[in-house]
């Protein structure tokens, strides 16, 4: 049914579940599973020195989370007997990479954690998830944190 499943990951609990997820389901169907990691190349860093520091700092710092997270992921997936890639994606949201990703890899699933936020929070911070629904036509399977 589903031949190629998109997982976006970002190193959170609530991701590991929806790769655990992510793998009954590849196992099910024997589908094609790409896992990515989205990092925004020019954030809002804050204002300040407590702050404050540079572009190639922030990258760094960002491509190490990125390639830590996708490790993980990929050995659980690894351990499940099912083959998945991996990429790092640079986008200036994170729901664009996962949606731009789904689209030009061809993916017929997403399957993606959402931490539940509500409230203040979910303003503040937002929700990658809740934009990712909104900007696919793809079917999104949420798994809640």
């Amino acid at each position: 049914m589903f031949k190629h499943i998109l997982v976006p990951v970002d190193g959170s609990a609530t991701a590991q579940m929806a790769v655990q997820k992510a793998i009954g389901l590849a196992q099910v169907f024997g589908s094609r599973v790409t896992a990515i990691f989205v990092i925004d190349p020019y954030p809002f860093t804050g204002v300040g020195t407590d702050f404050a520091y540079g572009q190639a700092e922030y990258l760094n710092a960002a491509t190490a989370e990125a390639n830590m997270a996708i490790k993980a992921t990929k050995t659980a997936f690894e351990q499940a007997g099912v083959k998945v890639d991996t990429s790092v994606v640079e986008s200036h949201a994170a729901w664009r990479g996962v949606v731009d990703s789904a689209e030009s890899m061809q993916a017929d699933l997403i399957v993606m954690g959402s931490h539940g936020r509500s409230g203040l929070e979910k303003l503040v911070l937002g929700s990658v998830t809740q934009a990712v629904l909104s900007h696919t036509k793809l079917p999104v399977l949420v798994v809640r944190g």
